[in-house]
């Protein structure tokens, strides 16, 4: 009777002791020895990669910051637009009363001078 590879994996994933001892005498090999470490290396990150990516997080932190500002100085002009529209209002406002009190006077005025042509006319 022969053993499958299939069986065997069966046989390491349910004996941990023999998988471990599996595992020691592979890695005393230095051929196997290498391609195992060559593995993990792809998934390792190097000093080089940490470094760029702490270059890259620094970069990004520095825009946020540059953001940041940007948007108080916007939030300023913003609150100072706010404020100016407001004054504009106010403005708009008396100038509206103005030019009522003005219509207001010129009938009052056209009413005057009506009223003296008609007396002016009877007498």
């Amino acid at each position: 009777m022969s053993i499958t590879a299939e069986q065997i994996v069966e046989l390491f994933r349910k004996d941990v002791r023999a998988r471990k001892m599996f595992a020691e005498l592979l890695v005393v090999e230095p051929d196997i020895r290498l391609v195992l470490i060559n593995a993990v290396l792809r998934d390792i990150a190097t000093k080089r990669d940490i470094e760029k990516l702490t270059d890259y997080i620094t970069g990004l932190s520095n825009k946020i910051s540059g953001l940041s500002e940007r948007l108080a100085r916007l939030e300023g002009a913003y609150s100072e637009l706010t404020e100016r529209i407001g004054d504009l209002d106010k403005r708009i406002d008396a100038l509206d009363k103005r030019i009522d009190n003005v219509a207001k006077i010129s009938w009052a005025t056209l009413l005057a001078i009506i009223g003296t042509l008609i007396a002016t006319l009877l007498q």
